[in-house]
């Protein structure tokens, strides 16, 4: 079963995109982007599945490189 979850802009709080994965990535976990940035994993939360509802919501939290 995959794992479907928002990436998340940690200075911003918005989302970034969606992503799947193969398994529950780790805090430490780096990935690409869309854009085809290189970020690392700072935080990953798991809700509370919504009433009726087997997936559990996963957002991960990254920092985006500022742009120059």
């Amino acid at each position: 079963m995959s794992i479907i979850a928002t990436i998340m802009n940690s200075a911003t709080g918005r989302p970034i995109q969606k992503m799947t994965f193969n398994r529950m990535p780790k805090p430490w976990a780096s990935f690409n982007l869309a854009s085809g940035e290189l970020v690392v994993a700072e935080r990953v939360d798991v809700g509370k599945p919504a009433p009726g509802k087997f997936a559990a919501p996963v957002d991960i939290w990254v920092k985006l490189k500022p742009a120059d």
